[in-house]
C-alpha cells in the first residue's frame, strides 16, 4: 500500500530539488558550470549503484526533509534565546521533536538529551556514568561485539584506571545471561549492551538484561542506533536507564542523535564537554534546530509505520536469503536466525574473498562489515567473536535492506551475487578440489 507512493514521493522530491536549484538560485556562469560538471562527475542518481547498505546509513525520508527546510531559512532563531519570538519558535520546534523522540521509546520528554549522533551519545553515557560514580564504583561490563565507539570508550576508561569486563558471545551472537550476571560485581556501575548488532543484526535479550541490572542495582545502557524505529522499544518495561539514538540510521539527518537518561530512579552523568550548560548540563552547545526537527520527524514517521516497515523488510530479507542459499552451496548465514533484525543479512561465501565479490558487484552498494571499520583489511572482530574462521570472516558480505528497497532490487542483487560467486569460485583451485570431493581439512599444507 505504502510502497508505490513512497517511491513516487522520493522521485518527486528529487525533481523538486533540482528545479529549485535551477530556477531559484542567482548563479554566475561559472557557478552554473560547476554544478553541472559536478553532476557529470558524480553521475545522476539513476546511474548510481542501487543501495543495500542500510546499516551504514539511510537516505533521508523526503517527508523529514520537508519538515526541516523552514528551520534553515524562516525559523532560524537560536532556541536558547528566550527574549524574542525567533528563539521561542525554535525552542517550541525542539521541544516538539523531543516529545516525538520520547514517544517512540515510551519515555518522558524531559529524559531526552540532543547530541550529534550515537557516537557522542555512547561516549556521554559510558564515560559520564563511569566518571560520576568512580569514587564508589569503578567497574563496567560490556560485550566483545559492541560498536567500536563503545569499545574504544571502555578502553579509554581502562587507561584512566577503570576495570572493564568484555563478555564473550555465543556462536549465534547472543550473550549468555548467566555469564552477564556473574560478571556484575559490587563495584559495577554500568552494563552496556547494544540492542541490535550493526554487522550481523543479532537482537540481544534486552528485557532480560534490564531485569538482571535492576536486580543487581547497576545502570543499564544500550546502544539502540540500529534498533530505533525498527523494533518496539519501551525503556520502562525493559528497565533501560540510558539509550543512544542516531538520526541517520532511521531516515533522518546526519549530525544529530539523542541520549535517553532516566530521571526516576535518577541517573547522574558527568558532562564530557564544557559550555553553556544546555541539555540539563549534560551536553553543552546550541541545539541545531533543523537537525533536531528532522530527528523528531523521523521518529514520528518510524513509530507510525514501524509495523508495516518490519513486515515489508522481513519479506525482502527472506526473499534474498532464499534465492541465494537455494542456488549456492557453502554459504553461511551469520548470527542467530530468530533473535535477529531482518534488515541486516550477513552471509559468508566460502572459497572466495569478500572484497573480490564487492568489486564484482560494483552496481550494488554493499559492505563487508561496519562502515566505521570497513577501510581495514582485517577480518571483522564481530565475526571472529562468534567463532567464524578467518577465511569465512574474509568472505562475508552484509546486505542492508531498508524502507525504500524494492523487490526488483532484491532480485537483481540475488541474481548478480549468485553469478559472481560462481564466477569467482571457478577461478579458485580450492573450489575445484571441493567439487572433486577432496576434504581440504585432511590435506597437510606445507610452506616453501
Amino acid at each position: 500500500m505504502f510502497r508505490p507512493s513512497r517511491n513516487l514521493l522520493y522521485s518527486l522530491h528529487r525533481v523538486k530539488k533540482c528545479c529549485v536549484v535551477y530556477f531559484n538560485q542567482d548563479l554566475s556562469e561559472v557557478e552554473n558550470e560547476s554544478i553541472f560538471s559536478d553532476e557529470y562527475k558524480r553521475g545522476s542518481a539513476e546511474s548510481k549503484p542501487l543501495y543495500l547498505d542500510a546499516q551504514a546509513t539511510t537516505p533521508i525520508d523526503p517527508r523529514v526533509l520537508d519538515k526541516m527546510m523552514p528551520y534553515f531559512t524562516t525559523y532560524f532563531g537560536n532556541p536558547h534565546s528566550r527574549t524574542h519570538v525567533y528563539g521561542w519558535e525554535s525552542e517550541a520546534a525542539i521541544e516538539l521533536a523531543r516529545k516525538q523522540i520520547a514517544s517512540i521509546i515510551e519515555a518522558d520528554a524531559k529524559e531526552i538529551i540532543f547530541t550529534s549522533g550515537a557516537t557522542e551519545s555512547n561516549n556521554i553515557a559510558i564515560k559520564g556514568v563511569a566518571r560520576f560514580y568512580k569514587e564508589k564504583k569503578n567497574h563496567i561490563v560490556t560485550t566483545q561485539i559492541e560498536h567500536k565507539c563503545v569499545l574504544d570508550s571502555c578502553r579509554a576508561l581502562q587507561a584512566e584506571g577503570f576495570d572493564v569486563t568484555y563478555i564473550p558471545v555465543n556462536p549465534n551472537g547472543l550473550i549468555n545471561l548467566d555469564e552477564l550476571e556473574d560478571a556484575i560485581k559490587p563495584t559495577t556501575s554500568l552494563v552496556s549492551v547494544m540492542m541490535v548488532n550493526n554487522e550481523i543484526g543479532v537482537q540481544q535479550p534486552i528485557t532480560e538484561i534490564g531485569a538482571i541490572c535492576r536486580k543487581k542495582k547497576v545502570f543499564f545502557h544500550t546502544d539502540a542506533a540500529q534498533a530505533i524505529g525498527k523494533i518496539p522499544i519501551d525503556v520502562n518495561r525493559m528497565n533501560i536507564d540510558l539509550l543512544s539514538i542516531s538520526g541517520h540510521k532511521l531516515y533522518g539527518p546526519k549530525g544529530v542523535g539523542a541520549l535517553y537518561v532516566r530521571r526516576r530512579p535518577r541517573v547522574r552523568v558527568e558532562a564530557i564537554q564544557s559550555g553553556g550548560g544546555q541539555e540539563r548540563g549534560m551536553r553543552s552547545g546550541t541545539v541545531p534546530t533543523p537537525l533536531a526537527v528532522g530527528l523528531g520527524a523521523a521518529c514520528h514517521i518510524a513509530q507510525t509505520e514501524m509495523e508495516y516497515d518490519h513486515k515489508y523488510i522481513t519479506m525482502l530479507s527472506n526473499r534474498l536469503i532464499e534465492k541465494i542459499m537455494s542456488n549456492l552451496s557453502h554459504v553461511t548465514r551469520n548470527g542467530d536466525k530468530r533473535a535477529w533484525y531482518p534488515g541486516c543479512v550477513n552471509l559468508s561465501f566460502a572459497y572466495i574473498e569478500g572484497e573480490s565479490l564487492l568489486m564484482g558487484l560494483k552496481n550494488i552498494a554493499l559492505s563487508s562489515g561496519s562502515a566505521c571499520t570497513s577501510a581495514s583489511l582485517e577480518p571483522s572482530y564481530v565475526l571472529r567473536a562468534i567463532g567464524t574462521s578467518e577465511d569465512l570472516a574474509h568472505s562475508s558480505i552484509r546486505f542492508g535492506i531498508g524502507r525504500f528497497t524494492t523487490i526488483e532490487e532484491i532480485d537483481y542483487t540475488a541474481e548478480n551475487t549468485i553469478r559472481h560467486v560462481k564466477k569467482l569460485r571457478e577461478m579458485s583451485p580450492l573450489w575445484e578440489m571441493v567439487e572433486e570431493g577432496i576434504d581440504l581439512k585432511s590435506i597437510k599444507w606445507t610452506q616453501h
